[in-house]
């Protein structure tokens, strides 16, 4: 390219032609050579026989380039083609396929344009009629309605219709029938109504005008568009009609405004509440759920209801012997207490606050504080590590009971980088006492050993649950010196060949009830009866 648009200012016109055969003989598809080829000999060459044998040439080869057809057309209308000829090049135009319909009405305008042209200035209305201008209008809107609809390339061809169906023709009624299809396809664009209106205006017929006013003023258009065909009516009466034109216009108009400024004011406050939900969700989820727990047994249809029931464990029955009766009665206590102490409610509650913490962290770039004072809080730790920087979250790991710290804590950081130099912090003292930071290992979490006998939190809940799922009351004793009770089936410190505190065996029954299971005949029952 660069060698032709040299050659190009030599100003050699035979010799730029013959670079660009060569140049299409190598690239015979290319789109952008055979338009500035055709480009070049329209505007130098001007040759009508070889600018036509040229484009016949460039619409086979790259038949899909809308541009190329409507250039050739042009061509053949400036070499005074016979409109026969005209007629099936545009033909064979629209059996091709384009990428976009754009393409398809800048063909349609271009075929307009030139019979337009031929029948105003020649003024031969008889030798070229108009009605092929009306036929090409038709067969654009039937084409491009149903793709271009409610757009403003298709309103500006039935605007150019009616235009010539007035002006050209001088027939107002077809004029109206334009505008009126168009606006029966696409009724809610504003530029239509604009345009049908203008042209009434132009014409002189007011009342014309005044009728479309009323027929568009309620109808609902994009943007401000209703707004706006509101005042231009206002506008309309005070300069073209009566004071009782005005009057009436107002008494329409003005209970429609106070509509739309309703409108406006509650889509405004529809799009405020969207956007807070779309900035909080949380806060809405967080209600749903309280809603929906709190109805929750309620919803339970009956079986589902009593199902739960029989999975609940069952009550201790009453035993003859008296130490049986006291046990329980210690342990009914025992049990009360506890649960006034520490529901169960919290502790699940807690425990579901532990899973979703430990869920949040990957520990990835986290380092382990052991030995932290137990007032040091989480500004302590920030100024801690200032020099270090990259601290993205710390977590200070808290008694589930009294909320008091451990001296356990996890510090999150950016990336490795930070992390090696607050690891190398180890032994640094913090409000008197020598930190001890290590690298946390999250691989080591899933592994078994020292970690579960190292966590009292997840063996309390543990034996609380196992207490839940057996239905005993069990009883609590002291261990060592510090007076720690121990509830529940306590499993989790016993051999499994010892039957830990409170255990029954189900299975094993008592003499009563194996004699009560056999069968008893009437004597037996009579004497039952009569020792009573």
């Amino acid at each position: 390219m660069n060698y032709l648009n040299f050659e190009q200012s030599s100003g050699d016109p035979a010799r730029v032609q013959i670079l660009y055969e060569r140049a299409i003989t190598e690239f015979p598809v290319s789109r952008d050579l055979w338009l500035d080829y055709t480009r070049y000999l329209d505007k130098t060459l001007k040759v009508a026989n070889v600018v036509r044998d040229v484009y016949s040439r460039a619409v086979k080869n790259c038949p899909w380039v809308g541009e190329l057809w409507v250039q050739y057309l042009l061509s053949l209308e400036r070499a005074h083609a016979s409109e026969k000829e005209i007629s099936t090049v545009f033909d064979k135009s629209l059996q091709c396929t384009f990428s976009r319909f754009e393409e398809y009405l800048d063909l349609f305008l271009t075929r307009v344009d030139g019979l337009r042209r031929r029948i105003s200035l020649t003024g031969q209305e008889e030798a070229l009629d108009f009605a092929l201008i009306r036929d090409t209008f038709q067969y654009a809107s039937d084409y491009l309605s149903p793709h271009l609809k409610c757009t403003d390339d298709l309103m500006r061809l039935h605007a150019y219709w009616a235009h010539l169906e007035l002006n050209l023709k001088k027939d107002l009624v077809a004029a109206r029938g334009v505008w009126e299809s168009l606006l029966k396809n696409s009724g809610s664009m504003l530029g239509a109504w604009q345009g049908y209106i203008k042209m009434e205006l132009e014409a002189g017929h007011l009342n014309e005008a005044r009728s479309l006013y009323k027929r568009c003023y309620s109808k609902r258009f994009a943007g401000t568009g209703s707004e706006e065909i509101c005042h231009s009516w206002l506008r309309f009466e005070r300069e073209f009609g009566t004071l009782e034109d005005l009057f009436h216009a107002e008494r329409k108009v003005t209970p429609r405004l106070e509509e739309l400024q309703l409108f406006k004011l509650q889509e405004s406050k529809s799009t405020a509440a969207s956007t807070e939900q779309i900035e909080n969700p949380n806060k809405k989820i967080g209600r749903e759920k309280r809603k929906s727990g709190s109805g929750r047994t309620d919803e339970q249809p009956p079986a589902k209801r009593q199902k739960d029931t029989s999975q609940k464990p069952k009550k201790v029955e009453e035993k003859g012997t008296a130490d049986l009766k006291n046990e329980v009665a210690s342990n009914e206590k025992q049990e009360i207490k506890a649960t006034d102490d520490k529901p169960n409610d919290m502790n699940e509650k807690q425990m579901k606050g532990l899973s979703r913490e430990k869920n949040r962290f990957s520990d990835q770039c986290t380092a382990f504080i052991s030995n932290l004072d137990l007032e040091a809080n989480y500004e302590h730790l920030r100024d801690f590590f200032s020099d270090v920087g990259g601290v993205t979250a710390i977590r200070i790991l808290k008694d589930k009971f009294t909320g008091k710290s451990r001296g356990l804590a996890y510090v999150d950081f950016l990336d490795d980088a930070h992390l090696v130099a607050a690891v190398a912090k180890n032994k640094r003292t913090l409000r008197g006492k020598k930190l001890s930071i290590a690298r946390s290992d999250p691989k080591q979490k899933g592994k078994k050993g020292s970690a579960d006998s190292s966590n009292p939190t997840r063996q309390g809940t543990v034996g609380e649950s196992d207490s839940k799922e057996s239905g005993q009351i069990s009883s609590s004793k002291a261990h060592r010196d510090d007076n720690v009770q121990l509830k529940g089936r306590n499993t989790f410190a016993v051999p499994r060949n010892v039957r830990p505190l409170g255990w029954i065996d189900k299975n094993k029954k008592t003499e009563e009830e194996k004699t009560d299971e056999t069968p008893k005949s009437n004597d037996e029952f009579r004497k039952m009866l009569l020792k009573g």
